[in-house]
């Protein structure tokens, strides 16, 4: 229990937020709701997404609510809230760190309200379509639009799979929605929100690159901008440096743990390179790590970009 209020204290302020509000819904509904059939019937009817028309227009709350929620009981219930829970943690703790606890709660709102308006659209084009309309419940597509967003703005980015290895997060987005279409005849997930939820990530992200303050309404609710770790007029300036230049490696790296310490760089096999290259390898990083602490991540183009990744690779 120590173990799990040191690692919770220390989660940054939209992700624990999330997770929190998912997980005591979650036992709230197993503990409590599910068992009175006055209040099941209120979650499933007002609370969780009936995207059918008009009656979505009478109760539009239900496009927000229905994220939160997690319908399902026994085994599989479990995994439905754990995945998502889990993917949120592993994708958005670090994006929350590199940008601000505003812009992830803005992403998974997005997300979420993409997934719920595409839901609602396509149900009332192709009702007879099972996976275009029923009730929807859950934060797949808030998670998605997540997921989605941090593989546009950071299209470097890889994760590694158990039985598959590292692959870009880019790629593991499409491979999912791809799955999702190849199967939507037979599918009991909500399909139409998985493909909402990428869509408003994509259009977030695409937004923010474009330089549109997108998230800014966030800060209503998580004050403060953006938090990178990297500040250009820090005194510190050396340390600053290699904590960014360490976390950026931690960011695109495939998710195994490296040795603690700050991070190095490392000349690939070959001949050994001279020390001029290494001095102008740092100059350049230190270049785009100024950038990035100015104008932000997005700023950069796709040379700088790869130079980063590969500096934090090696």
């Amino acid at each position: 229990m120590n173990r799990f209020q040191s690692w919770y204290r220390v989660q940054p302020r939209a992700l624990k937020a999330l997770l929190t509000v998912n997980v005591v819904i979650y036992v709230a509904w197993l503990l409590v709701f599910i068992h009175a059939d006055a209040s099941a019937a209120f979650v499933w009817n007002h609370l969780a997404l009936n995207p059918s028309l008009p009656g979505i227009l009478y109760e539009p709350w239900q496009l927000i609510t229905y994220n939160f929620l997690h319908l399902q009981s026994g085994f599989w219930g479990l995994l439905h809230i754990g995945f998502n829970m889990l993917w949120l943690y592993w994708i958005g703790k670090e994006y929350e760190e590199l940008h601000g606890s505003h812009a992830l709660f803005a992403a998974y709102i997005f997300g979420g309200l993409g997934g719920g308006l595409l839901t609602v659209l396509l149900h009332a084009l192709m009702p007879s379509v099972g996976a275009f309309g029923g009730v929807v419940h859950g934060a797949s597509a808030a998670v998605l639009g997540v997921i989605t967003t941090v593989a546009v703005l950071y299209p470097y980015k890889s994760v590694a799979l158990i039985f598959i290895g590292t692959v870009r997060l880019i790629y593991l987005v499409i491979g999912y929605l791809a799955l999702n279409l190849l199967f939507v005849s037979g599918s009991n997930m909500s399909v139409s929100a998985h493909l909402g939820g990428a869509l408003f990530g994509y259009l977030l992200a695409k937004g923010e690159q474009q330089g549109l303050d997108l998230t800014g309404w966030a800060r209503l609710i998580f004050p403060g901008g953006r938090s990178y770790a990297y500040s250009a007029g820090s005194s510190r300036r050396g340390e600053n440096r290699e904590r960014f230049r360490d976390r950026m490696g931690r960011w695109f790296s495939s998710g195994k743990k490296e040795p603690s310490g700050p991070a190095r760089i490392h000349p690939m096999p070959g001949p050994p390179a001279s020390n001029e290259t290494d001095v102008d390898t740092d100059d350049e990083v230190d270049r785009i790590l100024d950038k990035i602490s100015e104008r932000g991540y997005e700023a950069l183009t796709e040379d700088e970009k790869r130079i980063l990744y590969e500096a934090s690779r090696n």
